[in-house]
């Protein structure tokens, strides 16, 4: 079975559960939305000793923790999973990791990226307009569709151009996505 050197930073426990199915490593469960002072710290901690891989679920509340403990931690890896991909089998269920096929995590473990904010800004709001990424009737489906394109996740039109940046996703791969978007139409 495969290990990773980093902390995974889940939502819970079991989060943890189903990736250690499909790998060897160590977690740290946030435990829902409020990320206490003392789980930050612990995570602060770990990502200085061994790296951070931020892998929330696909939804408001994942996206929420992504964003509190990538301002504590920079330097985290973030790792995302689509919302077909965390959908669960029985009716009732909740969005998630925990839903996640062995595959699935794999695959997101191997597409990581490093956020960095001094990047060059390679992507203009005229570029996500043109592709019609934003401001149009079908622009959150193109969003949705980009983002599983460039293992980014989701996000919405106001967020797009910072996580563009913020991953470094190149002019060429954007591109590359936007045509793959216009293909499917």
């Amino acid at each position: 079975m495969a290990t990773i050197k980093e902390v995974i930073v889940v939502e819970g426990k079991d989060d943890t559960i189903n990736i250690k199915k499909a790998l060897d490593v160590d977690t740290i469960e946030t435990n829902g939305s409020a990320v206490s002072h003392e789980t930050l710290a612990q995570i602060q901690e770990l990502a200085a000793k061994r790296g951070v891989i931020i892998f929330t679920d696909p939804d408001f509340n994942g996206e929420r923790i992504r964003k509190i403990v990538s301002d504590a931690v920079p330097n985290a890896k973030h790792a995302f999973i689509t919302r077909q991909d965390g959908v669960p089998k029985n009716t009732g269920g909740s969005l998630g990791v925990e839903h996640a096929s062995k595959a699935v995590i794999l695959a997101a473990l191997e597409n990581i990226y490093t956020a960095s904010e001094d990047a060059p800004q390679l992507i203009s709001h005229s570029d996500l307009l043109a592709a019609k990424l934003i401001g149009g009737p079908q622009a959150r489906k193109k969003r949705e569709l980009l983002g599983m394109y460039l293992n980014i996740g989701y996000v919405n039109g106001k967020q797009l151009m910072k996580r563009l940046h913020m991953f470094q996703i190149t002019r060429a791969d954007f591109l590359e996505a936007v045509a793959r978007i216009h293909e499917g139409e």
